[in-house]
């Protein structure tokens, strides 16, 4: 078989970034799948070029030139800018594959762009693309397997591609590994949700700890797995073996039911520095909490109550949530958030908008049947940016109201005192005060919240009476892209968000082949 020249580019951003938090962290947001693929291409007899994008690299110039093959992993909130980089090297006559969690989602809209678009992928998958190679325009083609691989290749096959990205951390560097993928649990907004749980070898595990011991002293692992801990005994004990007590820092996320105050305490004792438990509403969604049967004030106080334990013995906690579910209504999931802040001021609230992102979760068919999904481009849905689920309970003003409400509350210079007296380490004490003081999502909501009033164009798309996406959104993708703006393919802005709802089973253009797994993984760093 002929070696190709292959690049690869995991896109841990979504353009050119100069923020002071993503300069710190944008590295450590690298996905574990595109590493696989660059053992895999690299075993199969290819040259492989690897490139985690943070927002600074330039990955259109000279290394166009000497591509066969583009592999892009990209969530969707880095759809249209791949979309643009796609194009570049496809003018090139470089052949352009997608894969990664958008891959999933929208793949028929990813088609118009890529050549190939992958779903659950593995190793015979790449080898079969690779030996065909063959441009597929004007529509790509997707490629995917019948379910994900029994063994993934471990941190020292990957540890040409890390150390690398790492590098590019100035203080915090977080080793990706992984133990687990899927989910056993049925959260219908989530995209783990319809992937069985499958645990990875515990003994690769085990060879993984061995590894990152002789290339760091006190190395930080990042877990990536979707939810830490299933097999809780047996991770521990895997983790017990491989590491004495403090040797590796552990940052994770799991769900409060797995995190009782004995696993607490063991996971401290064994090095883990970090937790990102879901909370999502107050109302619902209770199967990860360990307060299946509460609801309203007497959820926040057992959660409070959990939560302060974990901080007891774990010095950094991300609590999750989801604003806008349909589970809410009128002030009290805010007010009731505001409470829990009150009581538990250590730990740093992650707020996400509802966002249908594709085919990811077995609701988002509903949400499209029932008209309540709008168009908005994908460089907004990051879940920070756009809400694109019309909100069942509250109007666009209420809502943004109240979203505007709960951020200034978190984020204002009060919170961040009190999160300050209350953390303990200094890692924990200033990541959390540097993510507060960088956020510019009040800033940002404000803006939106005011054009509700002032701009008819932005009711209008909100209000689903228009298609036609309103300036402020198209300049600030014209100003995020840069020079890559010109290069955007016709079409790139819009999609047809209701594509799941039109064809549910589609299955053209699919290819299914041996075992699988996604191109990239959620990573386990935390996320703003």
């Amino acid at each position: 078989m002929q070696s190709r020249r292959v690049t690869i580019i995991d896109f841990a951003t979504r353009g050119p970034q100069k923020r002071l938090y993503s300069r710190i962290m944008n590295a450590n947001y690298a996905s574990i799948m595109p590493q696989v693929l660059g053992v895999w291409c690299e075993e199969l007899g290819h040259k492989v070029r690897y490139v985690c994008y943070t927002g600074t690299e330039d990955i259109t110039g000279a290394l166009v030139e000497d591509t066969d093959i583009l592999i892009l992993g990209a969530f969707t909130r880095s759809a249209i800018a791949a979309y643009a980089v796609s194009a570049i090297y496809r003018q090139k006559g470089v052949v352009t594959v997608l894969g990664g969690p958008h891959a999933r989602c929208y793949p028929e809209d990813a088609v118009k762009y890529f050549d190939y678009v992958l779903g659950f992928t593995d190793k015979t998958l790449i080898d079969d693309l690779l030996r065909d190679c063959a441009p597929q325009r004007p529509q790509g083609r997707e490629l995917s397997a019948s379910r994900q691989p029994d063994s993934l290749p471990g941190v020292r096959e990957r540890w040409k591609f890390i150390a690398p990205t790492i590098a590019k951390a100035p203080a915090l560097k977080l080793i990706p590994m992984i133990g687990s993928m899927g989910c056993p649990y049925t959260c219908s907004f989530c995209i783990d949700s319809t992937v069985a749980y499958q645990p990875m070898a515990f003994e690769q595990v085990a060879e993984d700890l061995r590894f990152v011991q002789t290339v760091q002293k006190r190395p930080y692992v990042a877990w990536h797995d979707p939810n830490f801990g299933v097999r809780f005994d047996d991770y521990m004990s895997t983790i017990e073996g491989a590491a004495r007590p403090g040797a590796v820092r552990f940052v994770a996320e799991s769900s409060l039911s797995l995190l009782s105050e004995a696993n607490v305490k063991r996971m401290g004792r064994n090095g883990f520095v970090g937790m990102l438990p879901g909370i999502e509403s107050w109302f619902d969604y209770g199967n990860k909490s360990r307060a299946t049967r509460a609801h309203g004030a007497d959820k926040v106080r057992q959660v409070s109550d959990h939560v302060n334990m974990i901080l007891r013995h774990i010095p950094y906690v991300q609590t999750n949530f989801v604003l806008g579910l349909d589970q809410d209504e009128g002030d009290a999931p805010f007010e009731l958030t505001k409470q829990f802040l009150d009581a538990s001021p250590g730990a740093y609230p992650a707020f996400s908008l509802w966002t249908s992102y594709g085919r990811a979760a077995p609701m988002n068919r509903d949400l499209q049947n029932n008209g309540r999904v709008l168009p908005f481009p994908f460089h907004f849905l990051n879940s920070t940016r756009a809400m694109n689920v019309v909100p069942a309970n509250y109007s666009w003003d209420r809502f943004y109201d109240l979203a505007i409400d709960i951020t200034r509350y978190s984020y204002s210079r009060k919170a961040m005192a009190r999160r300050w007296r209350a953390n303990s380490g200094l890692t924990a004490k200033s990541l959390n005060l540097v993510r507060a003081a960088s956020s510019s999502r009040v800033a940002y909501q404000t803006r939106t919240r005011a054009m509700l009033d002032s701009d008819p164009s932005v009711r209008r798309y909100f209000a689903g009476e228009s298609r036609e996406l309103p300036e402020f959104y198209r300049a600030q993708i014209q100003r995020d892209l840069g020079a890559w703006w010109e290069a955007l393919p016709p079409g790139g802005l819009d999609h047809d968000q209701n594509a799941y709802a039109n064809d549910p089973g589609r299955r053209s253009h699919r290819s299914a082949v041996g075992a699988a797994a996604p191109l990239a993984e959620v990573a386990a760093a935390p996320v703003i």
